[in-house]
């Protein structure tokens, strides 16, 4: 998997060096393999973490055993901020998508490092900001059709994870991400997200494998994205 830069408005590009410093010094890098799981749901826990390689999702699981993919976070992002405003116990369960780096903050440390650096608790509230903002646009979204909506989430993850494939213009995503998750992602059903899958790849627009997934023809995922 290549190298991918950092989200220009994460929590970490919001900051100055001195900001980034005094995080490190005040958490832990923890290296994370595939598939490990960094929080539990409902559990309480005294930290936050801060992305610094690779990918996690966000899962929350409902009373009726049903779970659903939040949000994918990946370099530069914060996790837990909400805890870290509440000290509430989790809200969703975060689960490494891609082997990588956290960095582990104290939340107490945090909570310290927010009242006296003006940097962090800006970058702070802008993610909370932010976040209330994206779950409103996801739910004005469900009106969109549903191949508009995944097509879109696909083209995401091709500009964030994607890698060129073995044959020219072919784009492989190599996430560990199932077609629940992607349902999750775009507020569908699993049956109706199957059906579109199936759909593209009986027209070679996408070719789907056990958690992984190759773009074949992006003009024509770009154009459903686009209404067209």
């Amino acid at each position: 998997m290549t190298e991918h830069r950092f989200n220009d408005v994460s929590f970490w590009c919001l900051l100055n060096d001195a900001d980034k410093s005094a995080l490190f010094q005040a958490g832990t890098v923890r290296v994370v393999a595939r598939d490990e799981i960094l929080v539990v749901q409902d559990e309480s826990s005294d930290h936050l973490l801060i992305v610094l390689q690779g990918c996690v999702k966000v899962l929350t699981d409902s009373a009726s055993g049903y779970r659903a993919v939040l949000a994918l976070r990946s370099k530069g992002d914060l996790l837990g901020e909400q805890a870290g405003v509440d000290g509430g116990s989790r809200s969703a369960t975060l689960k490494a998508v891609l082997p990588g780096q956290v960095l582990v903050v104290p939340l107490d440390r945090f909570r310290e490092l927010a009242t006296r650096r003006a940097g962090i608790a800006r970058a702070r509230d802008k993610v909370l900001s932010g976040r209330l903002r994206e779950a409103d646009r996801k739910r004005l979204s469900t009106s969109e059709p549903v191949p508009e909506r995944l097509a879109a989430l696909l083209l995401e993850l091709r500009d964030r994870f994607g890698r060129p494939g073995a044959r020219p213009g072919e784009t492989c995503i190599e996430l560990h991400l199932s077609q629940e998750d992607l349902a999750g992602l775009v507020l569908s059903s699993l049956r109706t997200v199957s059906r579109v899958l199936e759909e593209w790849r009986h027209q070679m627009v996408v070719s789907t494998g056990r958690q992984s997934l190759r773009i074949l023809n992006e003009d024509r995922l770009r154009a459903t994205a686009e209404g067209r």
